[in-house]
């Protein structure tokens, strides 16, 4: 797909900008909207927040696409917009954000709302496109980010937001920039959307694949009994189902050496894990310390052995289930499991295991910090096969996962791309480089 360029086009006087269409102006965003800067009641007054009806954004919402009302979910009372700096901001607004994690990122409000002090609305004015104001922060994000002060947790401020410099074309221009925006990226989203589903439906399938062969082995015709275990049905008649404390050689929840002694944490070359440690892979990916070999010896870190399995049994990421590739270390967020090599093989383990995340969370008693004990992992259920089966059955799923796991990677590359033409598409829009006026030509 290509665009023609404008007939003509001029210095536009700001550097990241560089040349814009002769017939285009080049404006601060006060001059083409009025800002609205949101306001957070007092959360000790409940009466401004009990059975409100009045939509309330944090900035947490803003998250570079359109909001719609049911994307709301805290609400306050009129009495507490009356009383506090909340003010309502009117639909077809763009919204961009101040601080946080979402410093910079642009919304476009289709109803009418209030937010809260790390929000800016820009409700636009009558020579100016909400939507197209909308676009244009989202080009130049990178841009505002440069405005940021404060370190990490700081962020821009009303005055930046309207001193921010944007392309004004006509207005009748701005909505047809708009709408051809609205078209062409609708298309992206949705491809998008296609690789999404499909990546759900790779992780489904390879979820199954692991269940099936860790339950049920690869041989098809193999004579079956009942496991008595209900969830777990029917299993292979040779293999033996056991609760993992019979089958362990090891049980053990790691720790954290004291952070006062920083002798403990220079020099590092003992690898220590935490839950953001990780992710859908089989085994744990980057340590979040390194450790000095002191830690160990003074009794204030452990060492597990290399293949053993780990799950993390406290807090917010509970039940997520890997392995240790070379021997290490972790805190005390996570347990540890060594098997005993002579009955298990602690690959087959850890694939066995993980197939129960869900399932691990579910049994942690429901509190403010769900944990999962020693003796409720201890009693976790397992069907140990022969181990000559086990090997057989870790290089299948090995050779089967490689497959899922590069089909996931196309499907990522691919999604990167689309996101790559859209951010493209829409600067190259709102900033003139491309006349989509007229239809385009392929």
């Amino acid at each position: 797909m290509s665009f023609p360029r404008y007939p003509k086009y001029k210095a536009s006087g700001v550097e990241w900008l560089n040349e814009v269409p002769e017939s285009w102006e080049v404006r601060r965003i006060k001059h083409l909207g009025e800002t609205i800067t949101g306001g957070t009641p007092k959360t000790e007054q409940p009466e401004y927040w009990t059975d409100g009806d009045v939509p309330w954004l944090p900035s947490g919402k803003v998250q570079n696409g359109s909001i719609h009302k049911e994307d709301a979910d805290t609400f306050i009372t009129k009495r507490a917009l009356a009383e506090s700096a909340a003010k309502l901001i009117k639909p077809g607004s763009a919204l961009i954000a101040l601080t946080g994690a979402t410093c910079a990122n642009a919304a476009f409000l289709t109803f009418e709302s209030t937010a809260n002090q790390s929000v800016v609305g820009i409700e636009p004015k009558l020579n100016s496109n909400g939507r197209f104001i909308y676009y244009s922060l989202l080009a130049q994000r990178e841009q505002v980010l440069t405005h940021k002060s404060g370190g990490a947790q700081g962020g821009i401020n009303q005055e930046d937001v309207r001193n921010l410099v944007i392309t004004a074309p006509e207005k009748v221009e701005q909505t047809a920039i708009a709408e051809f925006l609205d078209r062409e990226t609708g298309k992206i989203d949705e491809l998008v959307a296609e690789q999404r589903r499909l990546m759900e439906l790779l992780k489904e399938k390879r979820q199954a694949v692991i269940s099936h062969a860790v339950t049920k082995g690869l041989n098809p015709h193999a004579p079956m009994k009942p496991s008595g275990i209900e969830w777990l049905g029917d299993v292979p008649e040779h293999w033996e189902v056991m609760s993992l404390r019979r089958c362990k050689k090891r049980i053990q929840t790691g720790g954290t050496p004291p952070t006062a002694d920083q002798s403990f944490y220079e020099d590092g070359t003992v690898p220590w894990f935490g839950p953001g440690s990780f992710d859908e892979n089989l085994t744990v990916s980057e340590p979040i310390k390194w450790l000095n070999e002191s830690a160990v010896k003074e009794g204030v870190a452990r060492v597990f052995a290399a293949g053993a399995t780990m799950i993390v049994t406290i807090g917010a990421t509970l039940g997520k289930v890997s392995s240790l590739v070379e021997d290490g270390s972790c805190n005390q967020q996570i347990t540890v499991i060594e098997f005993d090599p002579r009955r298990v093989c602690a690959r087959f383990a850890t694939y066995q295991i993980k197939r129960l995340e869900p399932a691990l969370r579910a049994i942690a008693p429901s509190a403010t910090l769900p944990i999962l004990g020693l003796g409720e992992v201890a009693d976790i259920d397992m069907v140990i096969p022969p181990l000559v089966d086990q090997v057989a059955i870790v290089a299948h799923l090995d050779a089967e996962l490689v497959k899922f796991d590069t089909l996931t990677a196309e499907a990522q590359r691919a999604i990167d791309l689309l996101q790559e033409r859209r951010t493209a598409l829409i600067s190259a829009a709102v900033t003139g480089q491309i006349d989509v006026r007229q239809p385009h030509r392929n």
